[in-house]
């Protein structure tokens, strides 16, 4: 009786890889693959002519980096820094809320996790998600402190949302806090003078550069902004 034919695990070529993520990235394309794997994300292995053979666990990795910063706009610096963590078999620390990993990138329970956490919220979730009450939703729209798309929002209204109701309790109403928004503008169009040369380009792997650098360049526009501020409050003890 002829034994069963033994497979080793599944290799694939990139644009086998790229049919697997098509569905949940359809914009992703090889040089953005090539480009995750020259900043260190992934490492598939080559055969001795050089061409690259991805695994499962490659295809999910991707899934992983992917999902990161498209839902949460993570910099890749900090995505690595989660990877490079699970490769050391530790629990990642500082994950965004809702986002949980194993040790291992391997499970489509994961990639399913990641991919369902960006979510279009009604007004009436958002109230009872974030604590809001209709009056300062109304006010948060009003100012432009938050907008929605057709009646949805998205977890960035969520995180203003939260962030104002603690802020009321202070005392600060949305009115007091339109320079942030007027800072946020001011920040913004610094990032995108910085990056315009990368975006001026139509090929993929400088779109991917030009998004990886206006998210590394606003981190660091937020730690100088939180240590400045920190500055001032640390005075008042003095």
């Amino acid at each position: 009786m002829a034994q069963p034919e033994r497979r080793g695990p599944q290799v694939l070529n990139i644009g086998e890889v790229l049919a697997q993520l098509s569905d949940d990235f359809p914009t992703m394309t090889a040089s953005k693959i090539r480009f995750l794997e020259e900043k260190g994300l992934i490492n598939p292995k080559r055969t001795p002519a050089g061409y690259r053979q991805y695994a499962e666990s490659d295809v999910e990795r991707l899934r992983f980096v992917l999902a990161l910063q498209r839902d949460q706009y993570l910099p890749l610096k900090v995505i690595k820094d989660y990877l490079d963590a699970i490769d050391r078999g530790e629990r990642p620390e500082n994950l965004p809320p809702g986002v949980s990993v194993s040790p291992r990138i391997v499970s489509d329970e994961l990639a399913a996790e990641l991919q369902g956490h960006a979510r279009a919220l009604s007004e009436e979730q958002l109230r009872t998600e974030s604590g809001a009450s209709v009056p300062l939703l109304q006010s948060l729209l009003s100012f432009g402190l938050i907008s929605h798309v057709n009646g949805k929002f998205d977890e960035h209204a969520l995180q203003v949302a939260r962030a104002c109701v603690q802020l009321e309790s202070h005392g600060l109403e949305p009115r007091h806090l339109r320079p942030f928004q007027a800072a946020a503008e001011r920040e913004f169009g610094l990032v995108e003078r910085v990056v315009a040369p990368l975006t001026s380009r139509k090929d993929a792997a400088s779109q991917s550069r030009a998004a990886e650098a206006a998210r590394e360049i606003s981190e660091l526009c937020l730690s100088l902004h939180r240590a400045l501020v920190q500055d001032r409050i640390s005075r008042m003890d003095a």
